[in-house]
């Protein structure tokens, strides 16, 4: 199995990214040690405008010019947040991750997502977050996203080592077909699809990697 290939790594500009969404044409990080999310042009690599979570931003995902957010309050407990650019955050919404729990989020362009990391699974949520079909993972998920319908995973089995995989689980009707097609040299954290290539942070080293997408 191959490394993924790295096409730019850039330094980010917050501490800590954790939190990574593409809307066709930005790139929106959060940051986990300042709780803001920021706006990204992927071209001149300069901050747009940005808002302060209500939490911790765990998650993102792009939804209908929209933006979904998992927040992490001071106990730890996950909920999904609207956050709509150049306004804000609606204090209004705000709906249970399942089981209390959930990193990261992706939209299929009808359905939203939660990935949960140890339970290793992904879960379609609906309105007010009910639950919908859950999909299993063969590792622990730091990382999701949805192209060309199928689901890119970052994956572990243990946070603390380099050994980390790109995951491809398909959800069409019957067995989910789950393959490891990359080695991922680094511990990453969330990932974002621009069309050409994917997005993840290097959180250790305050970085944001894209690569190519494997053939």
């Amino acid at each position: 199995m191959n490394n993924i290939q790295e096409v730019r790594r850039l330094a980010s500009p917050a501490p800590e990214p954790q939190a990574l969404a593409w809307d066709g044409s930005t790139l929106w990080l959060g940051s986990r040690k300042t709780k803001v999310i920021h706006a990204l042009d992927p071209v001149t690599w300069t901050v747009g405008w940005q808002t302060t979570a209500p939490g911790t931003p765990y998650g993102l995902a792009a939804m209908n010019g929209e933006l979904r957010v998992i927040c992490g309050d001071a106990e730890d407990s996950r909920t999904i947040r609207r956050c709509v650019p150049r306004q804000g955050f609606d204090e209004k919404f705000s709906w249970p991750c399942p089981d209390d729990t959930g990193s990261h989020l992706s939209f299929d362009g009808q359905t939203l997502y939660v990935s949960q990391w140890y339970p290793r699974k992904i879960i379609a949520v609906g309105a007010a977050g009910k639950t919908g079909r859950i999909l299993h993972a063969p590792h622990g998920i730091c990382g999701h996203t949805w192209v060309d319908g199928v689901f890119y995973l970052i994956t572990t089995d243990a946070e603390d080592t380099l050994e980390y995989w790109l995951t491809r689980v398909d959800p069409r009707p019957g067995t989910p077909e789950v393959d490891d097609i990359a080695r991922v040299p680094f511990p990453a954290r969330a990932l974002a699809f621009d069309g050409e290539s994917f997005w993840t942070n290097h959180r250790a080293a305050n970085q944001i990697v894209s690569f190519a997408r494997p053939d």
